[in-house]
């Protein structure tokens, strides 16, 4: 008797703990990266918005839409922005590496980058820029529109080719795009000035940062929703981040900025804890197109398979 109330104690604390440790295992930030991978997907999208930091965008009532798809999808909590000014992050996105901290930058870029990445992969690419004066336009900012926020403008693979240039267009395109089943797969998607947070909505020369992210989340919801919501989004994934964070955060240099990953095969109800700045979602954005050219910094950067 004394024996089997032994037993029946023991697997009463077995089962207890068994159970204590699976509901522990489906929390954030607690998982082995090693027991995930990255899928290879039809389409990758990189959202970038501006100079806002994680503290003021999480959990802040005036961006319900954004946070609605932090708890929904996965959620980079310790996720950092390589430098202030903006195109040096940009750089880092698409390049692996800074290559100025200077916004008023007019050089070239030679060094690798995701179009050679993609194109010698033989896959496609775009970049929709909201407010871009034309197709293939790649001169100076012109407002609303900033040259500084658009990358691929400087590369040499797109300032040498008008074939490679006539795949910087318009944020119109992508509701054509989207309708034609002619997305590419890869995307950087490029708000302007004012939906961005960059600059105050409705012209205005002074506003608060609530004005500048309840835009930025109303223009997300109204322009990136139907994409998310699109059968042509189905099995893709879209990189919601910020360049950098505001201009007093000088944590890891950039400053602690809010990234979010977007997709059916993305982790539900994730956040990570680990540390990652832009060059591991630059290794990411190639990863998910089955690319194994990491250009620069991502080749060393720490992956983020812990979100699949």
């Amino acid at each position: 008797m004394l024996l089997g109330r032994l037993l029946s104690r023991n697997t009463t604390y077995i089962s207890s703990v068994v159970l204590l440790v699976a509901m522990q295992a489906g929390c954030g930030g607690g998982s082995d990266p090693s027991n995930h991978k990255v899928p290879v997907v039809p389409h990758v999208f990189i959202l970038v918005e501006e100079n806002h930091s994680y503290e003021s965008v999480i959990g802040n009532p005036a961006m319900p839409y954004t946070n609605s798809l932090a708890q929904q999808y996965s959620l980079a909590t310790q996720y950092y922005a390589n430098r202030h000014n903006s195109l040096p992050n940009y750089f880092v996105l698409t390049t692996g590496d800074m290559v100025t901290t200077d916004d008023t930058f007019t050089g070239t870029v030679s060094s690798d980058n995701v179009v050679r990445a993609i194109t010698a992969a033989g896959k496609s690419w775009k970049v929709y820029a909201e407010s871009l004066p034309s197709v293939g336009y790649l001169g100076p900012t012109v407002f609303p529109y900033g040259k500084d926020h658009n990358p691929f403008t400087y590369f040499s693979d797109v300032l040498n080719s008008s074939s490679q240039a006539a795949n910087v267009v318009p944020f119109t395109q992508l509701s054509t795009d989207i309708q034609n089943g002619t997305l590419p797969n890869y995307a950087m998607i490029v708000p302007n000035f004012v939906s961005d947070g960059h600059d105050c909505p409705n012209g205005a020369s002074n506003c608060t940062d609530t004005d500048k992210l309840a835009t930025i989340d109303s223009w997300i919801q109204t322009n990136v929703g139907p994409l998310i919501n699109s059968a042509a989004f189905n099995n893709s994934v879209l990189i919601y981040t910020w360049d950098e964070s505001s201009i007093d955060d000088m944590a890891h240099d950039g400053g602690h900025v809010s990234t979010i990953l977007i997709g059916s095969s993305v982790r539900r109800n994730y956040q990570s804890t680990t540390l990652y700045q832009h060059q591991s979602a630059l290794r990411l954005s190639m990863e998910l197109l089955g690319i194994k050219d990491f250009p620069a910094g991502s080749a060393t950067a720490s992956d983020m398979n812990e979100f699949f």
